[in-house]
């Protein structure tokens, strides 16, 4: 609750989640059409608020499609493909290295998109081609 008052006060946007991830990083989720004004000019904003809170974090945009929202979770790595199979999502990364960034190192990277796509949607895999 403390970090999500900082936020706010800082950027003036209205947050929608704000979590930890199995990595640490701090995950702030902003409403749509709120990204560029939290991250502020330059990332201003965001460089700010992990001063105020010592700790490293992501600001990432709510989808109510999850593929847009997957999209937004895993950038800066680009996305070639993703598409809802059922309860499943198959994304295909657009170069190996962003393949490798997708999966993480024994697949934590992967586990822990899932986990965040898990709290907003009926998802229960992410599967990367």
């Amino acid at each position: 609750m403390h970090y999500m008052n900082i936020f706010e006060n800082v950027t003036g946007t209205r947050l929608r989640d704000c979590f930890m991830d199995r990595s640490g990083l701090l995950m702030f989720v902003v409403e749509e059409k709120e990204l560029g004004r939290a991250i502020g000019k330059g990332g201003f904003k965001a460089r700010l608020i992990e001063k105020k809170i010592n700790r490293k974090i992501k600001i990432v945009e709510f989808n109510p499609d999850p593929i847009a929202f997957l999209k937004n979770i895993v950038y800066p790595v680009k996305l070639k493909a993703a598409e809802l199979e059922e309860k499943r999502i198959v994304a295909e990364a657009s170069d190996h290295r962003g393949r490798g960034l997708l999966i993480g190192r024994a697949a934590e990277n992967l586990r822990n998109f899932e986990d965040v796509m898990k709290r907003y949607f009926d998802i229960e895999e992410i599967k990367v081609l």
